[in-house]
């Protein structure tokens, strides 16, 4: 079995386990390999051939056993600022919610306790806000969405966040 063949069966079996984005490092882990530069050429190479695609710096996606598009972009927030509090906010939960009429399709605003930061994806574009808030005080406005597997905002936080961040509050519907 070639290493290309071994990394597109560890990918398909972590697809099953609920995976599908990793870390060049986590490649390397089910690869039981060092994550060094021979190894990220390895990746980079699979990505011109067209067995891995590069969902944003530093993270790969199989493109024979993808994610569920629906959640993927949700996979790909968790990876880029694990470790910390993120929660969907602002524009993207009172779209969900249906406070304001604009559709976010290619957009997800996320509030975090990490670096604020913009990140092009094939899924769409995720936004990070950064917060100074403690968590004590955001957690009882939160809750937690089994379909994303991830927190959102109740609606009085994202309001309370899109005035904080001075964004555009004309888009609230009466």
């Amino acid at each position: 079995m070639t290493k290309s063949d071994e990394l597109l069966n560890a990918l398909a079996k972590a697809v099953y386990a609920g995976g599908g984005i990793h870390s060049a490092t986590e490649l390397a882990f089910m690869l039981s390999v060092s994550c060094n530069p021979a190894f990220r050429k390895f990746l980079a190479d699979c990505v011109k051939k067209g067995l891995l695609r590069r969902v944003v710096k530093g993270f790969y996606e199989s493109v024979i056993t993808p994610p569920e598009s629906e959640t993927a972009i949700y996979k790909i927030i968790k990876k880029l600022r694990s470790g910390v509090l993120n929660y969907i906010s602002l524009e993207s939960q009172l779209s969900h919610i249906g406070d304001i009429s604009q559709v976010l399709i290619d957009r997800v605003t996320v509030v975090t306790k990490g670096r604020r930061g913009c990140f092009d994806t094939p899924y769409g574009v995720i936004e990070f806000t950064h917060t100074k808030k403690p968590v004590e005080q955001i957690a009882p406005n939160l809750y937690f969405d089994p379909n994303i597997k991830m927190y959102r905002a109740h609606k009085e936080q994202a309001i309370a966040d899109l005035k904080h961040c001075q964004r555009n509050l004309h888009m609230l519907e009466g």
